[in-house]
């Protein structure tokens, strides 16, 4: 039985992209009933925008198999989960002069549109105990992706003493409970992989001990034909490398690797505001992926453009019945 929120979308979101957003959740929902399971990808500042205080029940749920995501999102939810409270909200963020950002930074303050995170109690915070983790595993000559040193982390139990919210609210604790499956292309480019990469610089630290980009790559293409025989769907929240690095899989499988029974991506959504004269991925509609071997002409498409903060917690809504 379908809650208020999902009867309220039903009876008022019938055309555009209000439409698109109905149509891709009850697709979405109808492939998870199909057998098919689903990738969802993470660009922007989801985690900043606290989508794990729904995106965490939808993979308690089940409603989501594989994530991919970019450095920023990964970090960013275990930042809230430690320093909520030191978070500033600006929401005159428009009117801020060079000086009040400059005001910012010397406080501390790292701004995200409306949102400022704190670099101590976040960032540090978190260095500090992420550090010990990549250190035993150096020392030990162990290699790790940097989505499960995030789990061994949170599962530690060494962040507990900074929680500040409710933890059923991060999306991280709850997929790193389940050992979900998460991709994270262009892990390099995060404030935990810029300090990473100092400790390289210092000598503290191999390089080797991060499993790279290439790796994960590796992954999913063993992953996908395993998990692919009743579909695999990809719901993509924002564009950017998040995006297409894991939706390549299929091409790469297909063409590089001549398997030539590997299925398309069985279904796929992207709620997106980029421009697609400008020539980008993000902004593509998804008849182009047809082209890059990545989707079939019979796969379900939708493209939602509108703000995936206001979009994305509306399907999950949907997907839990709330």
């Amino acid at each position: 039985m379908k809650g208020p929120i999902s009867q309220f979308i039903e009876k008022h979101y019938l055309h555009f992209n209000s439409a698109s957003l109905v149509d891709a959740a009850k697709a979405y929902e109808q492939q998870l009933a199909n057998g098919a399971k689903m990738m969802v990808s993470m660009a922007g500042a989801m985690s900043t925008a606290e989508i794990g205080k729904i995106f965490a029940e939808i993979i308690r749920q089940d409603k989501v198999q594989i994530i991919s995501c970019t450095g920023a999102n990964l970090e960013e939810d275990i930042m809230n989960l430690v320093a909520h409270s030191h978070y500033e909200r600006v929401p005159n963020y428009r009117d801020l002069t060079p000086e009040d950002e400059w005001a910012l930074l010397e406080r501390g303050l790292n701004r995200v549109t409306d949102t400022c995170i704190p670099e101590h109690e976040a960032f540090r915070r978190l260095q500090k105990h992420i550090y010990k983790i990549w250190k035993d595993a150096d020392d030990k000559g162990e290699r790790y992706f940097p989505h499960e040193f995030m789990y061994k982390m949170l599962l530690s139990g060494v962040l507990e003493e900074y929680y500040e919210i409710d933890l059923k609210d991060s999306w991280m604790y709850a997929a790193a409970e389940k050992n979900l499956p998460i991709i994270v292309p262009g892990w390099e480019d995060s404030t935990m992989g810029n300090i990473f990469a100092s400790y390289v610089i210092k000598g503290e630290l191999k390089a080797s001990t991060m499993k790279s980009g290439i790796e994960y790559m590796t992954f999913l293409a063993d992953w996908y034909p395993k998990n692919s025989s009743k579909g695999i769907g990809f719901f993509q929240i924002g564009g950017g490398i998040a995006g297409d690095f894991p939706i390549c899989v299929v091409p790469m499988l297909y063409q590089d690797m001549e398997m030539h029974d590997i299925p398309f991506w069985s279904y796929f959504c992207q709620i997106s505001d980029s421009t697609t004269s400008y020539g980008s991925y993000s902004g593509a509609v998804p008849n182009e992926k047809i082209t890059w071997g990545k989707l079939d002409i019979k796969t379900p498409k939708f493209i939602i453009e509108s703000d995936a903060t206001i979009v994305a917690p509306l399907i999950f809504a949907y997907l839990l019945d709330l």
